[in-house]
């Protein structure tokens, strides 16, 4: 195939595969992306109901739209993107490190997912440390805790850490594979957009699958501008022959 003749004849070599996923790859399956044409929720800028100033100023306001994304994401479906990433595992190790926090990686079957920013299945105490799924909608808003606090979405709000043992895992990864894809992520938000050059720095092959140029297009060895549904079955397709 055209597009990954560059690197073809490396295919079968590759045995660490890390496969950085952004909010593109979940679009595909119907999940609006806080930057893009749905990045606003009723007169509320989605970017700023995303911190822990917005929860502490009005947490009913920011569980309502987090039940509205739960809702969208719960119905939501792994597209042939997702299920590609799913059958790598079958010829290489693959972790994947995603920024998404919907969970369509794990539905469709992927074994080991880095969640760099948390789970919106997730819920946690935002004072003692009580954490547990929820997979179906939360009706009382906003909840509360056994010890009488309020839960908040376990997932990274804007000015936050990532959780310490899920990055270093991934820059460990990042730092030891031999194959990155990089898929339907802007690479402007850090420190995610930093995985790459730990990749880079292990002499890794950089495919980045985007429909639009990225902050880091230049330093790719691969530059596909198409959808992962549309690209990634064709990639995959390359390791069976």
């Amino acid at each position: 195939m055209k597009m990954f003749e560059s690197v073809i004849d490396q295919i079968k070599k590759f045995k660490k595969i890390a496969v950085v996923t952004g909010a593109g790859i979940s679009q595909e399956s119907g999940i609006p992306t806080f930057r893009g044409k749905g990045g606003l929720w009723r007169n509320y800028d989605a970017m700023k109901l995303a911190t822990i100033d917005a929860f502490y100023d009005n947490p009913k306001l920011v569980w309502e739209w987090y039940n509205e994304r739960r809702k969208n994401i719960f119905q939501a479906q792994p597209n042939l993107g997702h299920k590609a990433i799913t059958e790598l595992e079958k010829y290489a190790e693959v972790t994947i490190l995603t920024q998404n926090i919907d969970g369509l990686h794990q539905k469709s079957g992927s074994s080991k997912v880095l969640e760099l920013h948390g789970s919106i299945v997730k819920i946690k105490c935002s004072v003692c440390d009580y954490k547990e799924e929820i997979l179906t909608e939360i009706f009382e808003l906003p909840p509360h805790c056994k010890c009488g606090n309020i839960f908040r979405p376990d997932v990274v709000w804007f000015g936050e850490s990532l959780p310490q043992d899920v990055w270093q895992n991934a820059i460990l990864f990042s730092s030891q594979c031999d194959l990155m894809i990089i898929v339907g992520t802007s690479l402007v938000v850090s420190p995610a957009n930093t995985l790459p050059i730990y990749a880079k720095q292990n002499n890794a092959i950089l495919i980045e699958i985007n429909p639009e140029s990225t902050e880091m297009s230049e330093g790719m060895d691969v530059v596909i501008r198409n959808t992962s549904a549309e690209v990634l079955p064709k990639l995959v397709s390359l390791f069976k022959n």
